[in-house]
């Protein structure tokens, strides 16, 4: 996916969002800004947006001498985990705990605080829960999970990692081997290790960082850690908008589940759906 000119403007509103979160000194917000935009200016949009974000975020958090989202990030972690019971008990007594778990994962997707100031997230979960996926590639899903043995589970937000969290439990009572990748260091509201660690992840499952604090997962930045994970795995479950952005022209042995919503008008455009749209998106190895 390339970078369209129309993301330039959603790339100000992002710095503007940081900032908001950040710091009340106007005079701080300006200078940052000053910084920020002859990266915007210098935008390459031959590649994904997600490398120019990435740019941006490392130049305000330098800026700002602190992780803007340090705040949100516990409070949402917080609010899941408050959640995780009922959610549970949920799945414990579904008819196919693989399908809930899947579409609760993708309802915690809407924790994205570099697109939104505020999320609506029980609605998104009974949307998700009770209503269909714009694209439901669950049966070709289903057949991979099964006939996989190691999965590789990209993590996104921080707070949506407690929906990850159940999930990749019930792979685990599937019998699956699953590796959880969260980001090396702090971007945005991105899961790291200190939330796979507070939100419990790392009890239930193996998790390495990637070695990066680049938004999705790209590549050529990742950690040799993380590429062996990625050689040896059987199947890959990608959550999110940035690492479908990342990984979607990729060339990758496993195949890919991409479990995101739409959460812009330039990638429902691209994807031919509409904006808010869930998907469960399957997609083959090479």
């Amino acid at each position: 996916m390339n970078t369209p000119i129309d993301c330039l403007t959603c790339f100000v509103r992002q710095s503007i969002i940081a900032l908001d979160l950040a710091t009340d000194d106007i005079e701080l917000k300006r200078s940052v800004m000053r910084r920020v935009m002859p990266v915007i200016e210098n935008t390459d949009f031959s590649m994904p947006p997600a490398w120019t974000t990435t740019s941006i975020h490392r130049v305000i958090r330098e800026g700002l001498a602190l992780d803007p989202y340090i705040g949100v990030k516990r409070k949402f972690n917080d609010s899941a985990l408050a959640l995780y019971p009922e959610l549970r008990a949920r799945i414990d007594s579904s008819a196919d705990p693989l399908r809930l778990a899947s579409r609760l994962a993708i309802a915690g997707n809407i924790i994205d605080f570099g697109i939104f100031t505020q999320v609506d997230l029980d609605g998104t979960i009974n949307r998700a829960v009770n209503g269909d996926l714009f694209t439901d590639d669950y049966n070709a899903f289903r057949v991979a999970v099964n006939q996989s043995r190691r999965i590789l589970y990209l993590c996104d937000n921080a707070g949506e990692i407690v929906f990850d969290r159940l999930f990749v439990e019930v792979l685990a009572e599937l019998g699956k081997d699953v590796t959880a990748v969260v980001k090396g260091s702090p971007v945005l509201n991105d899961a790291t290790m200190e939330d796979a660690e507070y939100t419990g992840l790392s009890s239930v499952c193996r998790v390495i960082g990637n070695g990066s604090d680049g938004i999705g997962t790209i590549l050529p930045w990742c950690s040799p850690e993380f590429h062996a994970a990625l050689a040896q795995c059987d199947l890959v479950i990608s959550k999110g908008q940035g690492n479908f952005e990342t990984l979607e022209t990729e060339r990758i042995a496993a195949g890919i589940a991409f479990l995101l919503q739409s959460k812009c008008e330039v990638l429902s455009r691209y994807l031919s759906v509409p904006t808010g749209a869930m998907m469960l998106r399957m997609t083959a190895g090479v």
